[in-house]
């Protein structure tokens, strides 16, 4: 793992864990047997990968365009604040997000995404004169040299959320068959949605979008709208925001080291109480 000193760098260990994790929940949560997962180990600890090459290849492209969009060129990078791992009902109904907010990573301008990072001097008190010393002519060299960050911590803190996602399916309700998953990213206010060619990015559904966010609205040239038209608009809004948050939620666990700021937690939604009550009467009968 490289040193924590620059943007890139937070970003490259951030995609490295993203990518561990997002093998370990489909794991844990059984959306794929559990014979197609290998054993390995990563920061010291014991983990699980899909060993099928088409998993493996859509899970390395998500994490790869998670990367692309918090490192955009046209604009000031840190732009995404949290990436979730999305599970699925086989009706669409979303059960569970898993999600990883870096909210707290640094905003960068797009020309100093290598530059390293600066750490802050705390500020002198005047009526404190320190003694002079042959060090004093190095002091402002010094304080102008990137923060150390022990990697040994990050790897540490990394350990914890693995071991607590290992356990997960002890506090978590259990899931429906035949689920599904997706890799979502929500931006930062102000910040213009992915688009363009390829495309590897669409619009969430409604109930999954912030209710103040305009991300997936479209406008539309003309003066006029059909009453149909009007009455979808009202009925998206409406349940815009409706599945985030869930009825439950479990803190997984925080990360600090350095610039590398990042919080966990799962939310269950209603959808996952109603397939169970829904999958409860069908074996009743």
């Amino acid at each position: 793992m490289p040193l924590l000193d620059t943007y890139q760098a937070v970003v490259s260990a951030y995609s490295e864990f993203l990518t561990v994790a997002i093998h370990t929940i489909l794991y844990e949560r059984n959306i794929y047997p559990r014979t197609s997962f290998i054993s390995a180990r990563k920061y010291n600890f014991p983990v699980r990968q899909n060993r099928h090459p088409k998993v493996c290849k859509w899970i390395q492209d998500a994490v790869s365009a998670v990367e692309i969009e918090m490192l955009k060129v046209d604009r000031h990078q840190g732009a995404v604040s949290q990436t979730s791992l999305i599970i699925y009902s086989a009706t669409s109904q979303p059960l569970e997000r898993f999600v990883f907010s870096t909210a707290s990573f640094p905003t960068v301008p797009t020309s100093e995404a290598l530059t390293p990072f600066e750490t802050v001097t705390p500020p002198v008190n005047p009526d404190i004169v320190p003694p002079t010393t042959d060090l004093d002519s190095t002091s402002a060299t010094t304080a102008r040299k990137p923060p150390t960050v022990p990697l040994i911590d990050l790897e540490e803190q990394f350990r914890a959320i693995f071991a607590r996602l290992s356990t997960c399916n002890r506090t978590l309700m259990p899931l429906p068959p035949n689920c599904s998953f997706t890799i979502a990213i929500e931006l930062k206010d102000k910040v213009d949605p992915p688009i363009g060619h390829p495309q590897p990015w669409i619009a969430a559904q409604p109930g999954l979008q912030p209710k103040d966010s305009s991300a997936g609205k479209v406008s539309t040239d003309g003066d006029e709208n059909s009453s149909a038209e009007n009455g979808d608009e009202a009925r998206r809004e409406s349940g815009r925001g409706k599945d985030l948050g869930g009825v439950r939620t479990t803190p997984v666990r925080s990360v600090e080291a350095g610039e590398f700021v990042m919080e966990m937690w799962i939310e269950e939604g209603k959808g996952k109480e109603d397939s169970i009550v829904e999958i409860g009467g069908t074996d009743q009968s």
